[in-house]
């Protein structure tokens, strides 16, 4: 049996242009302008034509971007909202976990809001009663219940309307983002709670922006995207596909930053993404290297005049999985013969530490003489990163660190990983068990 069905819903708002507005109706009527300040500049469709179906005892997972229509869906299942255009139907008693405790009232007490709270979900007097430990104990707020409502943290808030709204044992739970507010240690027992309600074969409904949640969770997912459906079914297909697109968004994100970078930095960027191309003039070096904000610093006898960070495929990459291969390409123009020139690579994170440097003097790799234009390449086997935000460094100087051309923090790059780990970098390792026998032997 079907829990939820959507049929080619759309919900569209009206729009207002800020333009002409006016301080009074006497005013705007003066002027004989209400109609036209009162008119809708334009509409916008949150949802566009989405259809979906949940059956019973099935957990539903719906993601995307900010502004995808997400939480709009939502509303529009639990009937918050009307659809306008389209259906909605839901079989069985619903609970909406969309904003919690949303009819507090903060004047009275945490008992009295419980009763008022648990009367607009459904439930009697007598079923609120039966109840009520168990919703005071899952809140744990048995020292504060009878105290005034706007006495409470926020965090105490949520509790309380999420003990309220969990404990009307619905046929139908709705989620939205609420895991996100709470402590650890309450999150922990939403996800206990929601595991059980799946083992009593409840229907749940959940918006989250956490992937793995949706992977641990759900049997199938929904993508929306602009307020339409994007992909739909298999919640690891989908949210690799999801994983993909927003990919792409970053790279564009992270070239278009790159380049006001470089632009800063007193250069011009060339037809090709990732190229730069070196300015007349050179900047005169920082005191401390490590310490310098962005920019570009030497003499250009030896000219770095182009950079890209590329994946595997040789395609230049601004975004990339831990444990993927990289390198950094680098274009270098001599214009006379010179003597031996030393070049490096540096990664620094997000806060500026360095997570690794090297150098081909480092490394002792003598690099000839040469006069025009070459390519030296810098190759990562695997990218053995933590998920973050990273910036790079690339050099070229003479043997006794006489600089010719450095890229202070000039080029960006993101490592993703499903494991969310800490620090900086991730090696590859294994986990191994094995009991003992009784002479401590393994």
């Amino acid at each position: 049996m079907v829990a939820i069905a959507a049929s080619g819903v759309t919900k569209v708002y009206r729009r207002f242009a800020g333009r002409r507005q006016f301080s009074t109706l006497k005013s705007a009527l003066l002027r004989g302008t209400v109609l036209r300040d009162l008119y809708p500049a334009g509409t916008f469709a949150a949802v566009r034509n989405v259809s979906f179906t949940v059956p019973r005892g099935a957990t539903y997972g719906i993601i995307g971007r900010n502004g995808s229509g997400k939480s709009t869906m939502l509303k529009l299942v639990a009937g918050i909202t009307k659809p306008t255009e389209g259906a909605v139907t839901v079989n069985g008693r619903l609970s909406a976990l969309i904003e919690l405790g949303a009819g507090f009232h903060p004047e009275i007490s945490g008992r009295e809001n419980v009763f008022i709270n648990g009367i607009m979900l459904g439930l009697s007097k007598r079923e609120i009663a039966r109840r009520f430990d168990e919703i005071v104990e899952f809140a744990e707020l048995r020292d504060f219940i009878d105290a005034p409502v706007k006495t409470y943290s926020s965090g105490m808030y949520v509790r309380l309307g999420f003990a309220v709204a969990i404990n009307v044992d619905p046929d139908v739970l709705l989620v939205d983002e609420v895991l996100a507010v709470g402590d650890e240690a309450f999150t922990h027992k939403c996800l206990d709670k929601f595991a059980e309600f799946r083992r009593r074969g409840k229907t749940i409904l959940l918006v989250t922006h956490s992937l793995n949640l949706v992977e641990r969770f759900c049997d199938d997912v929904l993508w929306l995207d602009g307020g339409a459906a994007r992909g739909e079914g298999d919640p690891r297909r989908v949210v690799a596909e999801y994983i993909a697109d927003v990919a792409k968004g970053e790279e564009k994100t992270l070239a278009a930053a790159d380049a006001r970078g470089r632009e800063r930095a007193g250069e011009a960027t060339a037809g090709q993404a990732g190229d730069v191309v070196a300015a007349a003039s050179a900047g005169e070096p920082p005191a401390d290297g490590f310490k310098a904000t962005e920019g570009r610093w030497g003499s250009r006898e030896v000219e770095i005049a182009a950079v890209r960070i590329v994946g595997e495929d040789g395609a230049p990459r601004h975004v990339f999985q831990s444990g993927e291969a990289a390198a950094v390409e680098m274009t270098v123009r001599a214009h006379e013969r010179t003597g031996p020139a030393v070049f490096g690579v540096s990664i620094f994170n997000a806060d500026g530490v360095c997570c690794y440097g090297t150098n081909t003097r480092i490394e002792e790799l003598a690099v000839p003489a040469f006069e025009g234009e070459q390519t030296v390449t810098f190759r990562i086997g695997r990218l053995d990163l933590v998920e973050g935000s990273y910036k790079l460094d690339v050099a070229a100087h003479r043997e006794d660190g006489y600089a010719y051309d450095y890229h202070r923090l000039l080029y960006s790059f993101r490592v993703h990983s499903h494991t969310k780990d800490v620090g900086i970098f991730r090696p590859p390792h294994t986990w191994e068990f094995g009991r003992k026998d009784n002479d401590g032997r393994p």
